[in-house]
């Protein structure tokens, strides 16, 4: 019986933030190693990143498909890639290790184009493969929880919702003489690299995700204004949301906001109480019930273990999880959900409690109808 799993990387360089937060989280579980990696087409990073994690020499590979040919071929070879290069890759790159029979976990949004996207999922289902998509914030404990609560009727029906991603770090761009001169994460507004949408693309689906893993509520039409400010790409939107039954929501995401850092918020209505849970106090789940005062639960205390979602805790209260750790319970169940393949054993929801290629497509879709209903100035159909 399989009890390890090997891993390999693609992007994710020892100076990249996104690359570091994977390796630290999937460090957390004993249960899998980095062995292999393609991590940047510059060299010096590429060999500082594959020394600084003791890669051996014949598994440092200059380019993904040589990593996916060679690792398709070795006994040892990794169980899955984790793929953390800018949005323009994403495709290609998931694509050859699909094809080389490898499971795949990669960073949104998964690619610029719906017909790319059907095309992973389609090849995934074809080679019975894994492929995760981190939507971090589905990983939160508390998240879990207040799924699981409006699942039980907690807040009775639900008749509102409202969602806002909101940052500051492209502020600079809002005057004319930075916006050529803006030097971080500077892909994310050239569409080359980030395809038709920046600010919707890099954290607007981010929110999308959330309420719908929430839910489970599928949106029917939406209504979306972009503003670029002179860029290419858009800084800030706001758009209303409408699901089926037609329960409707507030959205707003943007990266202008001065004085928002990583301000993630979401508040969902029902006619039998409320829940609200903000990014940046992850630890804290608002619950108000009709008629009562508003509790504020905290992640790890007891009264939370009634639930199922209540005993995810990987720190006991009053100790707070944070982003990696939220990774780190995604690649939890890919993980399990790898190994039990491996040894033939049952799957469960909670094995498969991570977002999938399917959620990945559901985002770039989202991605196109947003920027189709702002460049139209009307609602359109989902």
């Amino acid at each position: 019986m399989e009890k390890f799993l090997r891993y390999g990387m693609v992007g994710g360089d020892i100076k990249a933030f996104i690359g570091g937060v994977h390796r630290r989280a999937i460090a957390m579980d004993p249960r899998a190693k980095l062995v292999a990696g393609a991590f940047s087409i510059v060299p010096e990073l590429h060999v500082q990143t594959a020394d600084a994690y003791h890669i051996d020499a014949d598994r440092r590979y200059d380019d993904y498909k040589t990593m996916a040919e060679k690792e398709s071929q070795r006994p040892d070879g990794i169980d899955w890639v984790s793929i953390c290069t800018p949005n323009f890759l994403h495709y290609q790159i998931a694509k050859e290790f699909l094809e080389h029979g490898i499971n795949v976990v990669c960073e949104k949004p998964l690619c610029f184009t719906e017909e790319e996207a059907k095309e992973l999922v389609e090849l995934a289902a074809k080679k019975n493969l894994v492929f995760a998509m981190t939507y971090t914030y589905t990983g939160y404990t508390m998240v879990k929880l207040a799924r699981e609560m409006i699942a039980k009727g907690k807040i009775g029906k639900i008749v509102s919702m409202n969602v806002e991603y909101v940052q500051d770090w492209l502020v600079g761009s809002l005057d004319p003489a930075n916006q050529k001169a803006t030097t971080l994460s500077v892909w994310r507004s050239d569409p080359k690299y980030s395809g038709i949408s920046n600010c919707i693309g890099d954290i607007g689906t981010h929110a999308e995700n959330l309420l719908h893993y929430l839910t489970g509520l599928n949106i029917k039409r939406i209504v979306a204004t972009t503003d670029k400010y002179g860029m290419a790409l858009d800084l800030n939107s706001n758009m209303i949301l409408e699901y089926e039954n037609g329960v409707r929501a507030g959205f707003w995401c943007s990266q202008v906001a001065c004085g928002h850092f990583n301000g993630l918020v979401a508040r969902i209505f029902g006619d039998k109480g409320a829940l609200e849970w903000s990014q940046e106090y992850p630890d804290d789940l608002l619950y108000t019930p009709v008629g009562e005062p508003t509790e504020t639960m905290k992640r790890g205390s007891s009264y939370t273990k009634v639930y199922e979602a209540g005993n995810l805790s990987r720190l006991p209260v009053g100790h707070p999880e944070g982003l990696t750790t939220a990774f780190a319970n995604i690649y939890r169940n890919v993980i399990t959900t790898i190994l039990k393949k491996k040894n033939g054993e049952k799957l469960t929801p909670a094995d498969l409690d991570f977002q999938n290629a399917e959620n990945g497509l559901d985002g770039v879709h989202f991605i196109h109808k947003a920027i189709e209903s702002a460049e139209k100035g009307t609602w359109v159909k989902y």
